[in-house]
Order: C-alpha cells, then structure tokens, then sequence
C-alpha cells in the first residue's frame, strides 16, 4: 500500500474504531490488573509473588513485539494484529482458569505474547495512512482508548476483586478480544496492504529475545541478589554480545542498522522508556501504599488511582494536539517532565506527611508530565526513519520501552515486596508492611532518578521538522 494513502474520513473513522479496540485489549490489561495484585497475592498464598503478574506479562511483550514490527513490514500489519489477538485471547483464558499463582504468570506469559504487538502495531498502521504532521492529532482517538483503560481499568480490577472474584479481570477479555477481532478484519481486510521485500533474521530475533528476556527476570529475582541473579545477568550479557556481533554479520539484521544509528530513535525510545517506566511502576505499587499505608479497601484503591491515570491521558492529548501547530513540538513535553521529576522529589521528601488528596495531586502532576512525552516521543521516531523500516522502528521503539517497563517494575516490585506482609494474613491494612516509609521513600527516589533520566534524553533529541509541514 502506498504510504501515507489519503483516506475517506468515514473509512479513517472504521480503521480507527479497530485499531483502538485493539489497543484497548492490551491497555487494559495493564491496568485492570493492579488493584487486585493484593488479592490475588493473598488469596493464592504467595504475595511476595504478586508483582510477577505484571512483571511476566511484560517480558513477554517485551520480546515478541520487534518480531511483530518485522513481520508487520513483510507481511502486512491486518495479519499481524490478528495473530496478536488470537493469541491474548488464548492467554486470557487461560489466566482466568489458573489455580496457582505460577500457573498465573505462566498464562500472563502467553496473553503478553498476544498483547506485545498491539499497541505498535495500530500505530504503525496509522503511520502508514496519515504524514507526521498529522499523527499528533490521531492521538485524540489513541487518548479515549487510555480513558477508557485508565479510568475503567483500576475501578473494574478493585470491584472485581472486592465483590466478585478477581478472574473476571481475564474473563472480561474473551467477549472484547472477539470483537476487536472482527472489528479489524472487518475494517482493515479491503484496504491495500503495505509489505516491502524483507529477509527474515531467525537467529538474531532468536537472540535478542533470550538476552532481554534473561535481563528482564534477572532483575524480578529478589530485588537483583544472589548468586543466581548474577548468573542470568551475566548469561543476559552473553547473548547480547552474540546479537550485537550477529547484527554486524547478517545479511539482513533483525532490526536494522540504520534505526539503532539513528540519534532521534535512539533519545526517544530512551526517553520513553524511563517516562513510561515510572508510570508503569508507580500504578503497579501505589496500590500497595493505598491498602498498606492508608488502609483504603481494593476497589477505593482503584478510585485513588484514577486521577494519576487520567492525568496521562491528558498530557499526551494536549501535547499531540500542539505538534502541528507548534515549530518546538518538544518544549511541552520538556516542561512536562521537568514538573513530573520535581513531583517526584516532593514525593520522596514529605510523602508520608500527605493526605490521599495531596498525594493524589503530585501523582496527577507526575503522570501529566509522562503523558505529555509520549506522543512527542512516537511521531518523533516515525518521522525520522524510512517508511520502509517503519514498522521496524515503531517496534523497536515499543521495545525499548517495554524492557524499560520490565526491568522498573520488577525492581519497584522487589523494594515493596521485600517489606511484604505475611502471605497468610488475611488482609493487607495499615501497620502489615514493616518500614513502610522508608520503602516508598525508596521507590519515589527512583521514581524521580527515572524522570530525571527521561527529562535528560528528551532534552538530547534532535527537533527535526515532521514530514507534511514546510520548513521555515
């Protein structure tokens, strides 16, 4: 299909609704699952456990989704986003049925290698249809689909978990997955597809997916100690030698060289992985805080979260809506996390002084700013790659931020964890959690380094003039 094909604002409209319904899959997922971490972790006797269903999910995600982006510019990315869907239909199932909290992260596993595609698979697609000049705006629609996960997410996780059972939080999956399955076949199978004549690197997807996924779990093993921590660290260092050496031999790499030379890639996908990062975390372990700290039930835990998950979604609305109109696109998301940083600080300084309101108003402060960057960070890559890579880039991009996300949950999860309750108490209420403060004062430390780190590699990309405006 030729790049950037006008489309009838009807057709752009139907192409849309499925490509979000898609996302939505993925985006709730996320979320839906956080409040209930508590529960679950209770209820199958190993809360020390808990944050690994989070944690496998995304190292899952983690290393299919560059094997999604490749495919997606060889065979076309309709094919691709259904085979994602398949597949976390599959990991649902299976997710709602599992009796142990091993065989939950083993089906959170499998949903992860459905879900890993998703979300850059829909942005490549709409990549594909629209110029960079207008893919900010196109953030609008992407922006509902996180309203919807963020705000629904974490209510529907607390009330299931709460006053039902927390497997309807993977059963609700099953009825939205086959919809958003006929929805995107049904809005995407008569339109052209784009495929461009690439090789198929095997042996380096091969590699790249046991060198991240070993730095991944390394880092979701008792907070990175032990002697078996650094025996996956340094087997994790092994294969990421061989991928590097097979990126340089290869005829065709698996990702290829011209995206991981390119600065503007690099800084962005850099950026958005410690932004996004933090996010991840932070709505993974405030739960905790909400429940152990404040003695809030689940489904109030959900409430709280909402304004920090809005907050997000706010951000990256009003900053794709700037790019076009805008000759510096980034100085809204400059600013955004430089205030989501010093919320961090405050945070990490007065944080058990706060009351919910006043913590709910950093938190909002800090996710405005992530949100604000993510958008800017997207187009940015996009924009600075060849077409024919754009699937490539876009998941590469996607990638990087994943194994960000991997490697901050799992290491947020084992600060928390390592204060944990005992796994048969019956609840987690104020006073279950040992050195609760120092804990969290801990974790909005590294919060704050994170945003510090994305605000730095944001600073370092270049502005390039996104395609479909003049150059001044």
């Amino acid at each position: 299909m030729k790049a950037n094909a006008p489309l009838a604002k009807a057709e752009m409209r139907r192409v849309m609704a499925g490509l979000c319904l898609a996302m939505l899959l993925s985006a709730l997922d996320q979320t839906i699952v956080v409040t209930a971490l508590p529960t679950i972790g209770l209820e199958l006797g190993d809360f020390v456990a808990s944050p690994w269903i989070v944690t496998s999910y995304l190292i899952a995600s983690t290393i299919v989704t560059p094997l999604y982006g490749k495919l997606a510019d060889i065979h076309g990315g309709r094919i691709m986003l259904l085979i994602g869907i398949s597949i976390f239909i599959a990991g649902s199932l299976a997710c709602a049925l599992a009796p142990s909290m091993i065989l939950l992260a083993c089906a959170r596993a499998l949903q992860g290698l459905g879900g890993g595609g998703l979300i850059s698979l829909a942005q490549t697609i709409v990549a594909d249809l629209v110029t960079p000049l207008e893919r900010g705006r196109y953030q609008t629609y992407f922006g509902a689909v996180f309203v919807t996960s963020s705000v629904g997410g974490p209510v529907l996780g607390g009330l299931f978990a709460h006053y039902l059972h927390w497997s309807l939080i993977f059963w609700i999956n099953l009825p939205l997955g086959a919809l958003a399955f006929l929805i995107v076949n049904a809005a995407l199978r008569k339109l052209p597809t784009r495929r461009h004549p690439h090789r198929l690197d095997l042996l380096g997807a091969a590699l790249l997916a046991a060198a991240s996924g070993l730095l991944a779990l390394s880092f979701g093993r008792h907070g990175g100690q032990g002697g078996s921590t650094f025996m996956l660290l340094a087997a994790s260092g092994g294969f990421w030698a061989l991928f590097a050496w097979r990126l340089r031999s290869a005829e065709e790499p698996f990702i290829p060289l011209s995206i991981l030379q390119n600065a503007i890639a690099r800084n962005a996908s850099l950026c958005s992985a410690f932004g996004l990062g933090a996010f991840i975390g932070l709505s993974v372990v405030m739960p905790v805080y909400f429940e152990g700290a404040l003695g809030l039930s689940a489904d109030r835990s959900g409430v709280a979260l909402i304004p920090m998950m809005v907050g997000t979604v706010v951000g990256a609305t009003v900053s794709g809506r700037m790019m076009p109109h805008v000759s510096h696109y980034k100085f809204p998301a400059v600013t955004g996390l430089a205030f989501a940083m010093g919320a961090a600080l405050y945070l990490c300084w007065r944080g058990e002084t706060l009351s919910l309101l006043a913590l709910d108003a950093l938190l909002t402060l800090f996710s405005l700013g992530v949100g604000a960057m993510l958008p800017v960070c997207t187009v940015s890559v996009q924009n600075a790659v060849d077409l024919r890579h754009l699937g490539s880039a876009t998941a590469v991009m996607q990638f990087v931020r994943q194994i960000g996300c991997a490697l901050i949950v799992a290491l947020l999860g084992a600060l928390v964890t390592g204060t944990g309750p005992n796994p048969g108490a019956g609840a987690v209420g104020p006073g279950a959690l040992p050195n609760f403060g120092a804990t969290f004062q801990l974790v909005f430390a590294v919060i704050a380094l994170c945003a510090a780190m994305s605000l730095a590699f944001l600073v370092r990309m270049e502005e390039k003039p996104l395609r479909g405006r003049p150059i001044p």
